[in-house]
């Protein structure tokens, strides 16, 4: 099994079993949006087998930064550095409105 492989398993395997917990589960259903922005980053990165440190020095930011995006508990992304991530995981940022009922 290669690497990444096995780190989207820990992955998958931490969030099941955290969101056996009612409050994590509550928490991770009220911000579901920013959770699949980060679980989105988290996947590319581990298929490039990098790090947060590896990632943040090729896009020209910090671990930490990469951390918040990846933890959702990011304010005020601006769409460059959302390009930035892109462009060294070979994907787009896209971004659209949909209606609210």
């Amino acid at each position: 099994m290669k690497v990444n492989k096995i780190r989207e398993y820990e992955f998958e395997s931490l969030l099941e079993e955290k969101l056996k917990e009612k409050e994590f589960r509550k928490e991770y259903e009220s911000l579901e949006k920013e959770f699949v922005l980060a679980e989105e980053v988290i996947k590319l990165r581990f298929e490039k087998n990098m790090t947060q440190k590896e990632l943040a020095k090729r896009a020209g930011t910090s671990q930490p930064a990469i951390a918040r995006l990846e933890s959702g508990k990011y304010t005020n992304i601006t769409m460059s550095f959302l390009r930035k991530i892109g462009k060294v995981l070979n994907a787009e940022p896209e971004v659209h409105f949909k209606r609210v009922e």
